[in-house]
């Protein structure tokens, strides 16, 4: 292997690990939205702060399997690729709706059966559990992946930059609050999957990512704060959106800032971010776990500008912990690919 390829295999780990803090961050301020008026107004405006720049996280993640999917030369084969990629996602993500559906019906008080049961019917188009309507979007994805390969791999990129110039566009427009109806998810998330592919081909120079991610941050925070403020109520004003031009900007930001951080890192601190990267996924299908008695409890204390920080280092901690416990046993391992 190359020392190019060991870099760049090292900055997709690297993605992976602040993608998933930044995902648990997400969730362990999600209460703080909606106590404006009722908490302290620096705790309130640090807490939507951290939620404005935390909103690259699940784009990363998709922009991730888009530069690896899309970036394979080896011949296509549909059965290996449902075995070994889709299947390998789409069973633990069963399972863990089951549990989840259980979990959502536990409580402090009571043990409520009829929650679980209304769950578990509507799995197949809601999530039993806030984290997991990811997958809802995220799974159907794989399906671009055998129409895009080819038309990345293609000597003349033409059509492959049309596409992508028509997404820009597409979530430009989504900024602007026209939608797109039910092809709306897989085409605006679909984009992040050719995103993922440029940026992992071709490093573009740090300085362009950073002005234009520091812009689109600067303007995401000061629109939700001030219209949450205008209107005397929370509101993202559809620029905490996953799909929107903002968010893309930022998130090629993340992107590119983490290729260039890699070539820094030293060899021991990256078998360690390895180690950990490759439990990402059942870090963030564990993490609420360990968000649930912080949630029942309504534990929301002041100093958000910190305390949001030090419950999700916790979080991620314990949620590491507990993938790596279940990934040593067979019976077990499949939970957290």
């Amino acid at each position: 292997m190359s020392c190019q390829t060991q870099k760049k295999v090292f900055y997709i780990e690297l993605l992976r690990v602040v993608a998933a803090v930044a995902v648990i961050a997400i969730h362990v301020l999600g209460p703080y939205r909606y106590l404006m008026g009722e908490i302290p107004q620096g705790d309130w405006v640090s807490a939507i702060a951290i939620n404005g720049a935390s909103r690259w996280a699940v784009p990363v993640f998709i922009m991730i399997t888009g530069a690896l999917l899309l970036s394979d030369t080896r011949p296509f084969s549909p059965g290996y690729f449902v075995r070994r990629r889709v299947m390998k996602v789409f069973v633990p993500f069963v399972a863990w709706s089951v549990f989840y559906a259980v979990l959502a019906g536990i409580s402090l008080q009571n043990v409520n059966w009829t929650e679980t049961v209304q769950r578990l019917a509507s799995f197949p188009t809601e999530e039993t559990y806030y984290h997991l309507g990811f997958f809802y979007y995220f799974i159907p994805l794989y399906l671009l992946v055998p129409i895009l390969r080819p038309v990345a791999q293609r000597d003349d990129p033409g059509l492959f930059y049309a596409l992508l110039g028509a997404w820009f566009v597409l979530s430009a427009a989504r900024l602007a609050g026209i939608l797109l109806g039910l092809v709306e998810d897989l085409v605006l998330y679909g984009g992040y999957l050719m995103l993922g592919y440029v940026l992992h081909q071709s490093k573009l120079p740090l300085k362009w990512l950073l002005f234009i991610g520091i812009s689109a941050l600067v303007a995401t925070e000061y629109t939700a704060i001030s219209e949450s403020v205008s209107n005397g109520r929370y509101t993202s004003a559809g620029w905490f959106s996953y799909k929107t031009l903002n968010t893309v900007l930022i998130a090629a930001m993340v992107f590119g800032l983490c290729q260039h951080w890699a070539e820094r890192v030293s060899e021991p601190m990256q078998r360690k971010v390895t180690a950990v990267s490759r439990h990402s996924l059942g870090i963030y299908l564990v993490h609420p776990i360990f968000l649930w008695p912080v949630r029942e409890l309504a534990f929301t204390p002041g100093m958000t500008w910190l305390t949001i920080p030090l419950v999700t280092l916790a979080v991620f901690v314990l949620s590491y912990v507990a993938s790596v416990g279940l990934s040593k046993s067979r019976f077990t391992s499949w939970l957290v690919p």
